[in-house]
């Protein structure tokens, strides 16, 4: 079967309305989870399997539907749905995949976006109006395809129809990515991960989004307390893009970006060990199983972030970023040893490789030394005490602000040797 368009405009005629506002019910519609399910077709032989999402809603709306890369997800935007109450997990059929999430994207629009972990074409969207009591049911269907066939939306008309940011075009700060001399104050960009729709891992009642903004919000205190200059890529729960979060790294100035998450990985990992803090540097040959996985997650960004490449041949690119890395992944090693270390003699459980490297999109900037905190993951029971314990938090923002001071001491130090 030919795919039909990966983009798909469709406006219904919102049904029902004028009676719900009459009863002075909210006009949104909402999800009916009871006849909603995510469906893999046919037999598990270890292959990607065509997928069957079907979502009741109370009734008709506005909708589009697309697919994206980076990873390969499906995307879908609604005029308006509240999803206000309803969990990912309670989908039927939803743990088959690698990850779902849904919730307010702007206002007066509604997103849901599902992680394929593989490439698809759109065979099918469709609504039918036509249910009693003014209901709508929506059927996607998705077919896997080879990655040469995937066709994803992408560049900048993407951008300008969907609401998503273009790559930056950043201006040049004076001194941004040069080494610290001491005579300046420590400029530190501090990551929260996830945001709004996209509430990162959860369990028991506990969700990323919310832990690593309180958790940013303590180490900001103590770094500023300690004589540097903290911005925050979000004050709140609110989405930001991969590439806006960079962005407002170096439009600050930043002299080092630490991103800051606390995930869940699969039991099978689980098993292996994966339990306690970890801090990761960019490494696009990272070939650890649960490294992955963790970047799967992490990496839900519109656009990938780095510096604006646009026109630049792909290997003359991965050159020059290979280049300035020759100079920021040895600073980023350093400070990631010395935070794991700090914290670990603070009392901060650690994983049993407490320095790793993975391909995390938030990293891949070459222009400053980049590090990713993982606090710990929320499907380990005692991480997750851990990470919802205040008092554990203070220790744990104390060691890294302590780290990341001595750090800067240490790089200015060097620096000043390099320039003899």
């Amino acid at each position: 079967m030919r795919p039909l368009a990966l983009v798909l405009l469709i406006l219904a005629v919102i049904l029902g309305v004028g009676s719900a506002q009459a009863k002075g019910e909210s006009g949104l519609a909402r999800l009916n989870l009871d006849q909603s399910r995510l469906e893999l077709q046919g037999r598990d032989r270890g292959r990607p399997r065509p997928i069957d999402l079907t979502l009741s809603l109370s009734q008709p709306v506005p909708y589009r539907v697309m697919l994206i890369d980076g990873p390969p997800r499906l995307v879908v935007d609604f005029q308006e749905v509240d999803f206000a109450g309803t969990r990912t997990t309670d989908l039927p059929g939803a743990d088959a995949m690698p990850g779902l999430r849904w919730g307010p994207f702007r206002p007066g629009w509604s997103r849901l976006v599902l992680d394929l972990g593989s490439t698809y074409a759109l065979s099918t969207a469709s609504m039918d109006a036509t249910r009693a009591q003014g209901g709508a049911l929506i059927r996607i269907r998705l077919d896997p395809v080879a990655a040469k066939d995937f066709r994803p939306r992408s560049g900048a008309a993407f951008s300008a129809l969907w609401d998503l940011p273009q790559p930056a075009e950043v201006p040049p700060i004076a001194g941004r990515g040069a080494r610290g001399d001491g005579a300046r104050k420590l400029t530190v960009t501090l990551d929260p991960g996830h945001g709004g729709f996209d509430p990162g891992a959860q369990a028991d009642g506990a969700t990323e989004a919310v832990l690593t903004l309180v958790f940013a919000r303590q180490l900001a205190e103590k770094l500023t307390r300690a004589g540097a200059e903290v911005t925050l890529t979000r004050r709140k729960d609110s989405f930001v893009p991969l590439e806006q979060r960079m962005t407002l790294a170096r439009t600050s100035g930043a002299d080092i970006f630490i991103s800051i998450h606390a995930d869940a990985l699969p039991e099978a990992d689980r098993l292996l060990g994966a339990r306690g803090a970890t801090i990761y540097l960019w490494d696009e040959k990272a070939d650890d199983r649960a490294a992955r996985e963790l970047a799967m997650r992490h990496d839900r960004a519109d656009l990938l972030a780095g510096i604006d490449l646009r026109g630049i041949d792909d290997q003359v690119a991965t050159v020059m970023m290979d280049m300035a890395r020759t100079d920021t992944q040895p600073r980023a090693r350093k400070l990631a040893e010395a935070m794991a270390q700090r914290m670990g003699d603070n009392g901060i459980g650690m994983h049993k490789r407490p320095v790793q490297g993975a391909a995390f999109s938030v990293l891949k900037s070459p222009d400053f030394p980049s590090v990713l905190l993982e606090l710990g993951f929320l499907t380990d029971p005692l991480d997750r005490a851990n990470l919802t314990d205040p008092a554990w938090r203070t220790r744990a923002a104390d060691a890294a602000a302590a780290a990341i001071m001595k750090w800067a001491r240490d790089d200015a130090a060097a620096a000043a040797l390099l320039r003899r």
